[in-house]
């Protein structure tokens, strides 16, 4: 069924995080509905809306990583691209400062 998709590691613990997010977002709301608030986002912004930001942001910063991999490869003179774990490490990093300051 999933064969079309190459299942590494991290993209297994990628997927597994948002479905953890979700479900825990779901929880949370459900035990303590959420208020508008305004944070460094030009919009105020409830936890949800946060969160969806959030994994916009960390995908479009792990699709960029795949992208440039190559190329940082290359200009740090690399013997192989770079991990796909340190886009990862960015990605929550990005998302944590979302939802906790946006």
């Amino acid at each position: 069924m999933f064969s079309w998709m190459v299942w590494t590691t991290p993209v297994a613990v990628f997927f597994i995080f948002i479905a953890l997010m979700l479900t825990g977002m779901t929880v949370w709301e459900i035990k303590s509905p959420t208020t508008l608030r305004k944070g460094f986002l030009p919009i105020a912004t409830t936890r949800g809306d946060r969160l969806f930001i959030g994994l916009l942001g960390a995908a479009y910063i792990n699709l960029a990583f795949v992208g440039l991999s190559g190329k940082l490869a290359e200009w740090l003179k690399l013997e192989q691209d770079p991990s796909i774990w340190i886009s990862f490490a960015i990605s929550i990093a990005a998302l944590i400062l979302v939802m906790r300051k946006g």
